[in-house]
């Protein structure tokens, strides 16, 4: 379980096909020395765990479904990623619960950046708008974000200058595709209530 603030961005280091999927190698932010193999990292808001350490460079085996789900897979040598370790009991929740279970991929449709506004539009698959709401929680490649508004098929956030600086969201373009999960709560009252109205 996370809560979508994103204590730094690494990098990848390497990326290798194997059995059943990928392994990625990731360089850690400074601050993540205390990392132990076995460990649950979030990935660009997927959650992994740790298979391996070597310094500050941790190995991850990521599988296939996971790479058909998420943008991992299209992963690069030198790209920088958002990484959160999982959250400990009692610790302050400062975003909302996470879970690190991307639910599809969006497409960037309109990044406005200027001094006056940060903002980016983002095209989810279709599937998962029913579960955005206005002022509803969502993540973005594993950061907590709060949905501004909501266009026909898209929806828009507000990014803060200290999310610009501590995430790689800044970097993206119109285009990008991100990792999208929805609130979880959101999720099972729909379910519940499709459920129970046999829809």
């Amino acid at each position: 379980m996370f809560s979508g603030i994103v204590e730094g961005t690494g990098r990848i280091a390497r990326v290798l096909p194997s059995r059943g999927g990928m392994k990625l190698t990731v360089i850690l932010p400074r601050g993540s020395s205390s990392v132990k193999i076995g460990e649950s990292v979030a990935v660009d808001g997927v959650c992994l765990t740790v298979a391996s350490r070597r310094g500050g460079n941790v190995d991850f085996d990521v599988m296939t479904e996971t790479l058909r789900k998420t943008t991992l897979g299209k992963l690069a040598v030198g790209d920088e990623v958002n990484i959160e370790r999982s959250l400990r009991a009692g610790q302050r929740t400062h975003g909302h619960f996470v879970q690190g279970h991307a639910e599809g991929i969006g497409r960037v449709v309109k990044f406005v950046n200027d001094t006056k506004d940060y903002k980016l539009t983002i095209k989810p698959p279709a599937k998962l708008m029913k579960y955005i709401a206005p002022l509803g929680s969502i993540a973005v490649h594993g950061v907590s974000l709060t949905v501004a508004a909501l266009g026909q098929g898209t929806f828009t956030v507000a990014l803060i200058p200290t999310t610009l600086k501590r995430t790689n969201l800044g970097n993206l373009a119109v285009g990008d595709a991100v990792n999208i999960e929805t609130d979880m709560v959101a999720r099972q009252v729909v379910r519940y209530l499709e459920a129970r109205d046999g829809t």
